[in-house]
């Protein structure tokens, strides 16, 4: 493409323009250098060290409440709002709660920036395939990284403290456009990657002080939310009709793991109503469950403009005085949006709230400001005050990028012999396919900029010699290259094709309507099968499933790997499992369903479990009965590996007190996992024996199943443990499960109270089985 400039002048003028534009740039970008934005400078105004909410010495309750008190109605109003107000007169400046840090530090939220002086960030792969390495010292790892580089940007101006990640929304339907952003379907899974995420990112080094923050979190959206836009139905009208029990037994986990076992800064609720009610409107919900019941230590936030959502949109109140004064009275804190800054003083005046409405909200903000050093002076004092660009992008960074990655791709299939390939034997390699050169693709979506890329054909290109088709000009595939791409695999020793979609056809706000591969992509598939002259490989990206049944049963497609949305390192990733340097051993974090699901499901209905007499199969491994392309925790290895029991008990006994009903009745089914019970601590040990019988050394994600009693609408299966471990070829190890009667085999009942279901229960390692009865 010809410039502009060329065109208009001669090239020593252009040449003259542009290093004058660059000296502009770097003059500004100095002046961003400036220091992170912090509340009590002594060395601007001297009268801060005599306020009491500037003295680290005193309580943190202390702290706030003096800065409370300081505060006009106005003043306070300013900081209910994510754009926060500066507060000259007591030397406070302003402050932008919103950043992103879902998979890295993103610049989609104002609060954070990318220029020369940090010009990227380490880009993890999506949350939906790093969940699918199983292994929670790896997500709590990724998240000490992000807040490292959080903390390196903030010290140089680039970014806030307060990030609203991760999202632990349950991929329910794999039509959800943001199902990528989540750890899958199941909720202990999505549990320890919430609680596990979050923990790497806030929890400091220095532990003197349990209650500092490096960075905080947030967990979102609160709850029942995973529809965007579906066939008409949006996010901002939908009403989410849920099932106590299916809200205390699948929704709510993972929120209530991120604050109880994760100690979250924040909670986001979100734009759906669930039964009728606005999650942001909620008293139960936001200061009845997520403050009173779980005893949240932090601020509740609303989804960007919710508060707004629910008057506008969905006409829950007259007016917009209403609305504000039902969000703070249900508990909300901080509004993501303007809304509250406008409307907040004219329900005070009006009646509808108390100013000590205000300050309860408020003090939760200030609260967590606090707890992140925020009113303690300059931060290049305190403990991540020498952070800065030299610790974001570091190799060891970007080297667990790569291994996020690897840890998650998931064999779907291997015909013996087909994988790994060799790179001694493989002369001419063959790339064929839309997502096979891309890079932003690979990032997925609320993503930063990368330190850098390395695409699919760049990371194959760096073992062997390749020659490269996209095959379609994009993943829509409306005429795909077919007579070309039949022609390289019929000449390449092997082919890999990089097919799949992208944020054109799953994203926040775009709901898939479709489980097929788009366009002519299957047909691009089948016709290089039949013709190439040695392995198939297809890799599939995306964030969701396909029904890709077609080459599941083909012969002559030998490989199939599912790489999510990979992140930055996602090419060399993807390298490293084709070509052996690294073993798979993700698993699948969600079922992928027949294209015929669609006709028997719509996206609307939220019930979990199935309604045979309506022909509905229910959802998600737990409850599903139909049939499936791949099943969630399906994923092979070049490894075979096998699993044994060798110690778990026959029979565990429940101690009930000598007044029970069921110590006296024949007719109990299940008992109640109340406190006094559970205050009994009902343990036992499952020993496993897991052998790599395979030459191969490699990783190997074991998952502990159990199917309960059938009572109370039970799960067919589900998920009580899971542990990744690593062994060397023809080799073997004994490992443990702790398994807590109540905690891990209780189920909910119909009214959403615990039980503990008595008689026979079926525990599942691969494909050992065990039973053991539970009696009183």
């Amino acid at each position: 493409m010809i410039s502009v400039f060329e065109n208009r002048a001669p090239k020593v003028f252009f040449i003259l323009g542009f290093l004058i534009c660059f000296s502009l740039i770097s003059v500004r970008v100095v002046g961003q250098v400036s220091p992170a934005v912090f509340a009590c400078d002594a060395t601007k105004d001297r009268k801060v060290v005599h306020y009491g909410f500037c003295n680290a010495s005193l309580g943190r309750d202390a702290r706030v409440a003096d800065l409370v008190r300081r505060l006009t109605l106005q003043e306070k109003i300013l900081n209910i709002v994510n754009g926060a107000g500066n507060i000259s007169r007591l030397g406070i400046p302003k402050y932008e709660w919103w950043s992103e840090a879902l998979h890295g530090v993103s610049n989609v939220g104002p609060g954070t920036n990318f220029s020369s002086l940090v010009p990227g960030a380490t880009s993890f792969p999506q949350v939906i395939l790093t969940a699918a390495s199983f292994n929670t010292s790896l997500f709590e790892a990724i998240g000490k990284v992000v807040s490292t580089e959080a903390r390196a940007m903030y010290n140089v101006g680039l970014a806030g403290l307060t990030f609203w990640s991760p999202n632990v929304n349950i991929f329910r339907d794999p039509r959800w456009g943001r199902g990528q952003e989540t750890p899958g379907e199941d909720p202990l899974l999505s549990s320890k990657y919430g609680s596990s995420y979050v923990k790497g990112l806030q929890q400091t080094d220095d532990n003197a002080d349990p209650s500092r923050l490096k960075v905080a979190a947030c967990c979102k959206h609160y709850t029942a939310y995973d529809l965007d836009n579906w066939k008409g139905v949006d996010r901002y009208h939908f009403n989410a009709v849920v099932t106590q029990q299916d809200m205390d037994d699948t929704f709510d986990p993972p929120f209530k793991s991120c604050v109880i076992d994760g100690n979250v800064a924040s909670v986001m609720c979100s734009y759906n109503q669930v039964n009728g009610k606005p999650t942001c409107a909620d008293p139960h919900l936001l200061a009845g469950v997520i403050r009173g019941q779980w005893k949240l230590n932090g601020y509740i936030v609303s989804d960007c403009d919710s508060v707004e959502v629910f008057f506008d949109d969905q006409h829950y109140t007259k007016t917009p005085e209403q609305a504000a004064a039902k969000a703070i009275l249900a508990g909300l804190d901080l509004n993501c949006g303007s809304f509250l800054g406008q409307h907040t003083a004219a329900a005070v005046k009006k009646g509808l709230l108390k100013e000590s409405d205000i300050d309860n909200a408020i003090t939760n903000n200030f609260a967590t400001l606090m707890r992140l050093g925020f009113f303690d002076g300059d931060p290049r004092k305190q403990p991540y005050g020498k952070l800065g660009p030299k610790d974001v992008c570091t190799a060891e960074n970007q080297e667990l990028a790569r291994d996020a990655a690897r840890q998650g791709i998931v064999l779907l299939k291997n015909t013996a012999g087909s994988l790994p390939l060799s790179s001694a034997a493989i002369k001419t390699l063959a790339v064929i396919g839309p997502n096979a050169n891309v890079t932003k693709t690979m990032i997925g979506n609320y993503e930063g900029i990368p330190c850098k890329y390395t695409t699919p054909l760049q990371g194959l290109t760096a073992s062997v010699a390749t020659k490269y088709l996209p095959g379609c000009s994009n993943v829509t595939c409306g005429n795909a290259q077919v007579k070309e791409a039949k022609k390289l695999a019929a000449t390449a020793d092997a082919t890999v094709l990089v097919m799949g979609i992208d944020q054109s056809l799953e994203r926040e706000s775009f709901d898939r309507v479709d489980l097929r591969l788009p366009g002519q992509q299957p047909l691009l598939i089948k016709e290089v099968a039949k013709v190439a002259k040695g392995p198939v490989i297809l890799v599939i990206m995306s964030g969701g499933g396909f029904d890709i049944s077609f080459a599941k049963h083909n012969d002559k497609v030998t490989s199939i790997l599912w790489v999510g949305y990979p992140g930055e390192a996602g090419g060399a990733a993807i390298a490293d499992v084709i070509f052996g340097y690294y073993n798979p051993s993700g698993r699948l974090p969600m079922t992928w369903y027949p294209q015929s699901y669609l006709d028997k499901v719509p996206m609307t209905n939220m019930n979990m479990r199935p309604d045979p007499p309506k022909g509905y199969p229910g959802r998600t491994y737990r409850f599903y009965t139909g049939e499936t392309i791949y099943s969630f925790g399906h994923g092979l290895s070049y490894s075979k590996f096998s699993h044994k029991i060798v110690k778990a008990p026959q029979t565990v006994s429940i101690p009930l007190d000598d007044d029970h009903v069921c110590r006296h009745s024949l007719d109990c089914n299940s008992v109640e996992a109340v406190e006094q019970l559970c205050k009994k601590s009902v343990t036992f040990d499952i020993h496993l024996r897991v052998q790599n019988k395979a030459r191969h050394g490699g990783s190997h994600s074991v998952l502990l199943f159990v199917t309960p009693p059938s009572v109370h609408n039970s799960p067919r299966k589900h998920l009580i443990g899971f542990e990744k471990i690593s062994l060397k070829g023809k080799s073997g190890t004994l490992m443990r499960f702790k398994v807590d009667v109540c905690k891990d085999l209780s189920v909910v009942d119909e009214l959403g109270r615990r039980k503990i279901a008595l008689g026979q229960y079926v525990l599942h390692v691969g494909n050992f089985k065990h039973t053991l009865s539970l009696r009183i």
